[in-house]
């Protein structure tokens, strides 16, 4: 199975409601679609968001990266031999983490269509079905409380609450969510490297005392303040998750060896892809430390690659991958089934995704 060409389009899919964080505010997924085909007819799907405030990409640099380098340097290449291609996926420009995630997924999809299994099988095959929580946005109280309540109705029992931007009016706000909700539902409070690790330990254990008992607290302070993040870790009883401090599998090694945080988020936008981060699994699995698989605003395609990570890893104990919940329609043919909270992935082979906006008239 030889690639012959690699191509792109845009989708555009307007969300449910704006999406805000501590970093920045969008009402649309707006994603590059990125398409493998092969000499035997088998096409690949994958697709990058511009998430510049993370990553540091753009639209235009994941469609230059695409089109200038990264095809440039696969096509002819067999997708048989995997490791061989990744290499070369990850050889041909430095960083561009979003534009190899993108192709990186599209050809996990072909090579588990070469093996007749679908993708999450030919990982590890852990379970069948995943269950993942829903993003409430930063925005004043009384809608947060609102959303909150309209995710339980619509069966979310995990919520990941967006905070940061106020510091410790946070805990009122997180106050007001927990009344709103209940006990039984898990919150998770995702600060977006919103505090200062001194804040971060006074607003988290002020969050302890008002039995607001979250499940943990992701990325309470800057991505390069490693040690702000281990002063944390170490001073709290809410178990701290590493998400932007945690690229590539040296970062995670990094992290890891001088215990900087409890948990890892692990996103192909962030590692370049599932090959990148199979081996931050390894890593933690060796340190004994769970993960967690997340995405950034990405539609079904994108999380669908990473709902197959997550089902195929058991050391994936908790899923945020609520893309396609976030969106207000799905534009695409089969992949796994999006129920509410749980997600159950598909028996076709590959990511299971036939039908693809933008890409029609090439396979008629």
């Amino acid at each position: 199975m030889k690639i012959v060409r690699i191509s792109t389009a845009e989708i555009r899919i307007p969300l449910r409601t704006p999406f805000k964080t501590a970093l920045r505010t969008v009402d649309s997924v707006h994603d590059l679609l990125v398409r493998v085909e092969t000499d035997t007819g088998a096409v690949g799907y994958g697709e990058a968001p511009p998430t510049a405030v993370i990553t540091g990409d753009t639209l235009g640099s994941v469609r230059a990266a695409v089109e200038e380098f990264i095809a440039p340097a696969l096509v002819g290449r067999e997708v048989e031999d995997l490791d061989g291609t990744m290499n070369a996926l990850a050889r041909c420009l430095v960083k561009n983490t979003s534009a190899k995630a993108a192709v990186d997924m599209a050809l996990y999809d072909l090579y588990a269509q070469s093996c007749g299994k679908p993708l999450y099988r030919v990982l590890g095959g852990a379970r069948q079905q995943i269950t993942t929580d829903l993003t409430i946005s930063v925005n004043p109280v009384p809608e947060m409380v609102r959303d909150a309540r309209e995710a339980v109705a619509r069966g979310f029992s995990i919520l990941k609450v967006k905070v940061g931007k106020e510091g410790m009016a946070d805990v009122a706000r997180l106050r007001a969510i927990r009344e709103a909700v209940g006990p039984d539902v898990t919150l998770r409070v995702d600060a977006n490297q919103g505090w200062t690790a001194k804040e971060a330990v006074r607003i988290i254990t002020a969050l302890e005392d008002a039995g607001v008992n979250p499940e943990l607290v992701e990325q309470p302070v800057h991505a390069a303040d490693l040690e702000g993040l281990a002063f944390v870790t170490g001073r709290v009883l809410t178990p701290i998750l590493a998400d932007e401090s945690v690229f590539s599998p040296a970062d995670a090694f990094a992290l890891l060896q001088r215990h900087a945080a409890d948990l890892i988020n692990i996103k192909l936008m962030k590692t370049g892809g599932i090959w990148q981060a199979l081996k931050i699994c390894a890593a933690a699995e060796v340190y004994g430390v769970e993960c967690m698989v997340g995405c950034m605003l990405e539609s079904k395609i994108a999380v669908s690659a990473a709902a197959h990570l997550a089902a195929a890893r058991s050391v994936v104990t908790k899923v945020d991958l609520d893309g396609p919940s976030l969106c207000k329609t799905d534009p695409y043919t089969g992949g796994p089934d999006y129920r509410g909270a749980v997600i159950r992935m598909n028996e076709t082979p590959g990511l299971g995704i036939t039908g693809v906006p933008g890409f029609e008239e090439e396979e008629q």
